[in-house]
């Protein structure tokens, strides 16, 4: 598959590069994209909720009335969760909701994705830039040379680029990542994604294993 490659102004400079078939053009796996991206949302929940239970609830522990001839149920304690006020019943407790995936299935989510992004004509290329210092405007003229500005959008760079990030930080619609960093919910949640030259060489040799 062969993609144009742009300068960051949106013009092509006149060279295409080649698109492995092996991560660009497979047959989506869609379980494979589901668990993965279940796992990235799992990851991101905290599990520090925690409802307070009947021994940890601070209260009178005297017998609240006769255990006899009262006519109603037998009472022990105020802190019992019938009562209002009470503790909870099976409640809320901190836990880890990640789980694991093998690295295979990770792998094919990831190309899977890529795969419908390219089929869905998402993917754009763009030769290697950088920012000599971080500022906000020089990547809205990135975004707005490339079309994609009221769009969400992922930016994948080759190596981890400090300037170009940080002058991303403010804008809600666009994400910055490093190959390395590739994740497959990142990919499904952008409209576009944009591959730095530089990027594509380390995305396909550890996708095309």
């Amino acid at each position: 598959m062969e993609v144009a490659v742009l300068d960051i102004k949106g013009k092509e400079t006149g060279r295409k590069v080649n698109l492995s078939d092996a991560v660009f053009a497979i047959e989506p796996n869609n379980h494979a994209v589901y668990l993965d991206v279940k796992q990235y949302l799992a990851n991101q929940r905290q599990g520090t909720h925690k409802a307070k239970e009947r021994a940890e609830i601070t209260g009178s522990t005297r017998k609240i009335k006769k255990q006899k001839g009262t006519g109603t149920a037998r009472a022990g304690s105020i802190k019992s969760p019938v009562f209002r006020g009470g503790g909870r019943v099976f409640g809320p407790r901190p836990r880890n909701y990640g789980f694991k995936l093998n690295k295979n299935l990770k792998r094919l989510a990831r190309k899977s994705a890529l795969s419908l992004k390219a089929n869905d004509k998402a993917i754009m290329v763009v030769e290697d830039f950088q920012f000599d210092t971080p500022k906000t405007k020089n990547f809205i003229e990135v975004l707005k040379g490339l079309g994609i500005e009221n769009k969400k959008s992922l930016i994948v760079l080759g190596d981890s680029n400090k300037n170009v990030y940080l002058s991303s930080r403010n804008l809600k619609g666009s994400d910055v990542v490093s190959s390395s960093e590739l994740s497959t919910y990142k990919i499904l949640h952008a409209n576009n994604i944009v591959f730095v030259e530089g990027s594509l060489e380390g995305i396909e040799l550890n996708l095309s294993k």
